[in-house]
């Protein structure tokens, strides 16, 4: 049995995969809950759509690669919880009467993902823009207070 994470091939599903949790919480520790992993039947393998989230200084930056959606079919929303869900459908190409599939790999249906937020996140500035089949979600951070330094006069 090989330790590799899903990430390298397999089944999606893995503890070790953590965009594979209905949830993905990397500032908690594993809870039962965080790894409940609800399977949607109405979902399809357009679900798997891949997702970078970087962090910089000032943000966290989530990029989803959408190919062939426009705006209007993706949803961005953000939960009272803290979590960032990401969803959209691509619907399937109409059939002609006439139309002879030779081969149909293109994957359609819904897709959700879901990301739990950091405490430091602006919840109320969060940004979103698409380009070229990208989605672009910025979620600016709080400002990290610095501890002040207040020097002490030794007396003598």
């Amino acid at each position: 049995m090989s330790l590799i994470p899903s990430m390298f091939g397999g089944r999606r599903n893995n503890i070790l995969d953590p965009f594979s949790m209905d949830i993905w919480d990397p500032f908690s520790s594993f809870s039962s809950s965080a790894l409940s992993n609800t399977s949607n039947n109405e979902t399809s393998a357009f679900a798997n759509a891949r997702i970078d989230w970087k962090e910089t200084p000032e943000a966290h930056i989530f990029k989803a690669d959408l190919p062939g959606l426009k705006k209007e079919e993706v949803k961005v929303e953000v939960e009272e919880d803290r979590v960032l869900q990401l969803s959209g459908e691509r619907s399937r190409e109409h059939e002609e009467k006439n139309d002879k599939w030779h081969r149909m790999e293109r994957s359609s249906g819904k897709f959700v993902r879901r990301f739990r937020l950091p405490d430091n996140a602006k919840m109320d500035q969060i940004k979103a823009s698409m380009e070229n089949g990208v989605l672009t979600v910025t979620v600016p951070k709080e400002e990290q207070k610095k501890p002040q330094v207040k020097a002490i006069d030794i007396s003598g």
